[in-house]
C-alpha cells in the first residue's frame, strides 16, 4: 500500500472554486476526501448522498477501427449520430436520462427505480430495430440493475463500471446483454427469448452475476422518441454542419469545406495512471479520482510552461495535443516522471494527425480523431505500464534511439509501434 494521498501533493491553487469546472471531475469532493482520514466509512459518508439505484445502461460502436481507416473522421462522426440520437430519443421517452458528455461513439443511459424491467428491455429492443433499419453502424447494448453514485454528471460504482466494460468489450453489433438482476425483475411470464453467455471474464460476472443475451421478445411499437438532442459535445455550428452533412455523406466538395473549416493537425499524447494501491471499492474510487486531480495539476504545471494545450483529464486518462512532436515527447517522458515521484506508474501513446478539438458546454474540451484511437491503442489495448509508445507516424520525424519496434493486431487491423 503506497502512502495515502494528501492535499501536500498538489499545487494549492487546483481546488479554487475557479478552477472546479472540469466535469467528471469533482475536484471539490475529492479536496473532502484528501482532508478527511480516507477510512471506508469517510467514502461512505460523503458518497452517501450521491447513492442511486435503478439501471445503468452502456452502448459501444461495433467495428469503428477498421471503419475509421476507410473513412475520413467527419464522416464517421455524422455515422456515429445517427444511432446516438436514436437511443437518447426513445431511451428519454420512457424517463431515462444521459450520463456524461456522449463525445466518442458509446452512451450511457440512466433509468430510475421506478420503471418496469420489461418496458426497459422491450425498449433496448425497439432501439436495436431502429437502429438496424436506419443506420449505418451497430451498437452492442450492455443492462444491470443495481446502485450506483452518481456525480458530476457521471455514474460510478463497481457495478456501472463492469456493465460497462461488458457492453464496450464484450458485446457484438446489434446484441443486448441484460444481468441478472434485470431477469429477477421481469415478470414470471415474460416473453422475452433470454441466452446466457458463459464465455465472460469471471471478474466482471462477479459484480453483476451472470449476464444473458436478449434473443427476442415484444417491442413497444407505439413509442416514438421524444427527443434526439442527447449531450453532445460539440459547438452549435459544428453539429449543424454535421446534421447537414449526414443528409449529404456522397458530397465530396461539402466534406472538403468541413475538413478545412473544422480539422487540425495535432501530435495527441495520451497518459493511463495506474497507482498501485488496492483497496475497497469505494476507497479506490476516491483515490482513483485524488489521481485523476493529481494528473490534472501535474498535466497544468507543465502545460504552462511549455504553452500547450491540455484536452482532457477523466478517471484514470490524460490526453494533450500539440503542434510539435519533439514537444510532446518530451512533454510525455517529465509526466512519467512527475508521476513516478508520487508512487504512481503510466502507460503513455503518441501520435500525430488530423483531429477535431471541440470545446464543451462545461467550458472544457474533447477531441476525436485518428490519432486519438491510435494513441489508445498503442497504450490502453497493448501497452505495458512504465513504457511509452510512439506512433509509426513519427518514425521518420522523432529520435527513435532507445526505442524497439513491435507489431501487433487490433479489431483486424496491424499496428506498428515504438516502445521506449
Amino acid at each position: 500500500m503506497i502512502e495515502k494521498l494528501s492535499k501536500k501533493r498538489y499545487s494549492t491553487n487546483l481546488f479554487d472554486v475557479t478552477q472546479d469546472i472540469i466535469g467528471a471531475l469533482p475536484l471539490k469532493l475529492v479536496e473532502q476526501w484528501l482532508s478527511s482520514d480516507q477510512t471506508y466509512d469517510d467514502a461512505l459518508k460523503l458518497l452517501e448522498s450521491h447513492q442511486v439505484q435503478g439501471y445503468s445502461v452502456s452502448s459501444d460502436s461495433v467495428g469503428l477501427t477498421k471503419l475509421c481507416q476507410q473513412k475520413g473522421l467527419l464522416e464517421i462522426l455524422a455515422m456515429i449520430n445517427q444511432p446516438k440520437k436514436i437511443v437518447y430519443g426513445y431511451g428519454k421517452a420512457i424517463a431515462g436520462e444521459s450520463v456524461g458528455i456522449w463525445a466518442a461513439d458509446n452512451t450511457q443511459m440512466f433509468y430510475p427505480d421506478a420503471i418496469d424491467a420489461a418496458t426497459l428491455v422491450s425498449t433496448l429492443l425497439t432501439i436495436q430495430d431502429e437502429i438496424s433499419k436506419s443506420c449505418q453502424i451497430k451498437i452492442g447494448m450492455g443492462a444491470h440493475y443495481g446502485n450506483f453514485y452518481q456525480i458530476s454528471g457521471g455514474l460510478y460504482g463497481v457495478e456501472a463500471d463492469a456493465i460497462e466494460e461488458i457492453a464496450e468489450n464484450h458485446t457484438n453489433g446489434g446484441e443486448i446483454l441484460i444481468s441478472q438482476a434485470i431477469c429477477d425483475r421481469l415478470p414470471a411470464n415474460h416473453n422475452f427469448i433470454l441466452e446466457q453467455r458463459h464465455d465472460l471474464p469471471s471478474y466482471l460476472t462477479a459484480e453483476v452475476g451472470n449476464i444473458y443475451r436478449v434473443l427476442d421478445g415484444e417491442r413497444l411499437e407505439q413509442l416514438q422518441p421524444v427527443d434526439q438532442r442527447y449531450p453532445i459535445p460539440y459547438s452549435e455550428d459544428f453539429y449543424a454542419d454535421l446534421l447537414a452533412y449526414e443528409t449529404r455523406l456522397a458530397d465530396q466538395d461539402f466534406a472538403n469545406y468541413l475538413t478545412h473549416k473544422y480539422m487540425q493537425q495535432k501530435v495527441v499524447v495520451l497518459i493511463e495512471s495506474k497507482s498501485e494501491a488496492e483497496d475497497i471499492h469505494e476507497i479506490a474510487m476516491f483515490n482513483q479520482l485524488s489521481f485523476s486531480a493529481l494528473m490534472k495539476d501535474i498535466g497544468l504545471k507543465l502545460i504552462d510552461f511549455q504553452r500547450e494545450a491540455e484536452i482532457k483529464v477523466i478517471s484514470s486518462l490524460g490526453i494533450y495535443a500539440f503542434d510539435e512532436v519533439a514537444t510532446a515527447i518530451s512533454f510525455a517522458k517529465i509526466f512519467r516522471q512527475e508521476l513516478a515521484k508520487q508512487d504512481v506508474t503510466c502507460r503513455i501513446g503518441i501520435d500525430q494527425g488530423e483531429v477535431l478539438i471541440f470545446k464543451l458546454a462545461i467550458g472544457t474540451k474533447d477531441i476525436a480523431g485518428m490519432p486519438v484511437n491510435i494513441a489508445s491503442k498503442m497504450a490502453q489495448d497493448k501497452g505495458e505500464f512504465g513504457k511509452l509508445y510512439l506512433s509509426a507516424a513519427l518514425k521518420d520525424v522523432a529520435d527513435m534511439s532507445g526505442f524497439k519496434e513491435i507489431k501487433y493486431t487490433i479489431s483486424g487491423v496491424e499496428i506498428t509501434a515504438y516502445e521506449g
